[in-house]
């Protein structure tokens, strides 16, 4: 019997095959046959799963966004349990504005190979769509704002709980905190300072937005 064919695993690998190429050479560089030959096909069979390059780019950032939202997950999950720990086991707290704003913004800092990788290709995939009709107007450049609305939420929430000033303005402390995670990891690529370094300034800027927790 002929073995089946996971078509999902397989365009996975395909994707895979694109961000590998796209850390190493720059997303610019980026072709269906360098995509082929990173991941051992042939170029029909890349285009049989994307008809054109910008698929296959908006499929890669689409996988990107969905694993970093997952790491911000964890990264809230391992908060609430060292608080159960330094409770000596008792119940754990839902997690707070805080360290969700905190999750959001220390994934802004690239601090292993994914999160490079990420925000790598996205910059380069934002800077292209400037000037590549294809590129532009696509659905996964709305996230900054998606990202900028949800950061308003968790500060106003924070601030009806009295964990920020009161007189806090969450819209443009939202747009504050991204720009300033955003300068900070492109800092980190370009070797202007190091990810710990990166982190301890976010940890800093949080302490005095977040000064009772």
């Amino acid at each position: 019997m002929p073995k089946l064919v996971d078509h999902e695993e397989r365009r996975a690998h395909i994707i895979d095959a694109l961000l590998r190429t796209a850390a190493d050479t720059g997303l610019h560089a980026v072709t269906m046959r360098s995509v082929a030959i990173e991941a051992g096909v042939s170029v029909r069979l890349v285009q049989y799963y994307f008809d054109t390059k910008e698929q296959l780019l908006l499929a890669a950032l689409t996988r990107l966004a969905a694993r970093m939202g997952e790491r911000i997950q964890e990264r809230v999950q391992q908060r609430i349990q060292e608080r159960v720990r330094d409770r000596a086991g008792a119940a754990g707290p839902a997690a707070s504005p805080r360290d969700i704003v905190e999750a959001v913004l220390l994934e802004s800092v690239p601090t292993d190979e994914e999160s490079r990788t990420f925000h790598l290709v996205y910059t380069e995939y934002a800077v292209l769509s400037i000037t590549d009709p294809a590129l532009a107007g696509q659905s996964f450049l709305s996230a900054p704002n998606e990202m900028e609305d949800f950061l308003v939420g968790q500060l106003t929430a924070a601030r009806q709980a009295g964990d920020t000033d009161p007189c806090m303005d969450a819209r443009q402390e939202a747009v504050v905190l991204l720009a300033v995670s955003a300068g900070l990891g492109l800092s980190v690529l370009l070797g202007q300072r190091t990810a710990d370094d990166a982190v301890a300034v976010l940890h800093y800027h949080l302490g005095r937005l977040f000064p009772g927790s």
